[in-house]
């Protein structure tokens, strides 16, 4: 995948007016080479960043030089989503990297299909360490082996396309599982739980704003009192 960068000399909050052109302020870093001032076009970026995601290697197109890099960080406006801000790190490629890729579940579940169990996926990433090279786009894991309630997928479960991978997980770990749906009984004890504890956590902070006002008030009759007896 390749994206085009051009240098800028804007920084600072003037950096808006880029913004309201379609573009993306952004950072080249690394290891041995001299950080760089950015801009991206908003359009471009979104389209290669939905498929290479940040654990893909890309081609950062600079004023016609090529340089491979990681997308390393994006920063979103906390309001509409869009992306304000991106860094982009340029690894050694004799350096191993430590990265978080997506794990892809595929498949069809005979826990689900058959006993009415609920899938559920614990773990989204997994965090490795490899070659930038090396770096696998995502990580398939098939879950026809949930064929149980109660079943599960561990870390060592997940196949990988090379042994130079170096998982930083436990093996251990799971990161699927099936579990029986609750019955109705069961829906209906934990939502009456749920009033119960929400009911008795209101009270207990209506108790302690009465506490407080009384002790406010307390405090106020003490100050006045001082007061009187020091006009005597």
């Amino acid at each position: 995948m390749e994206l085009s960068a051009t240098k800028r000399d804007v920084l600072g909050r003037a950096v808006g007016k880029l913004r309201k052109e379609g573009k993306i302020p952004a950072e080249l870093y690394g290891k041995g080479i001299e950080n760089a001032h950015l801009s991206v076009d908003s359009k471009e970026f979104n389209k290669v960043f939905e498929e290479a995601g940040e654990s893909t290697m890309i081609d950062l197109m600079v004023d016609g030089k090529k340089t491979l890099v990681l997308i390393q960080d994006v920063s979103e406006h906390f309001l509409t989503g869009d992306v304000i801000a991106i860094d982009f790190y340029q690894p050694k490629l004799d350096e191993e990297v430590t990265v978080s890729v997506p794990i892809v579940f595929e498949g069809e579940s005979p826990a689900v299909k058959d006993l009415g169990g609920i899938f559920i996926p614990s773990l989204e990433e997994l965090e490795i360490e490899v070659l930038p090279t090396e770096i696998p786009h995502e990580f398939k894991v098939d879950i026809s082996s949930l064929k149980e309630i109660g079943d599960h997928i561990t870390v060592k479960d997940i196949p990988m396309p090379s042994d130079k991978i170096k998982v930083l997980v436990d093996e251990n770990t799971a990161i699927a599982s099936v579990i029986a749906k609750m019955t109705e009984e069961e829906d209906a004890a934990m939502s009456s739980a749920a009033d119960v504890e929400s009911v008795e956590v209101e009270g207990e902070e209506a108790k302690e704003a009465v506490e407080g006002e009384a002790e406010g008030e307390k405090r106020e009759g003490s100050e006045a009192s001082k007061e009187e007896e020091s006009k005597e």
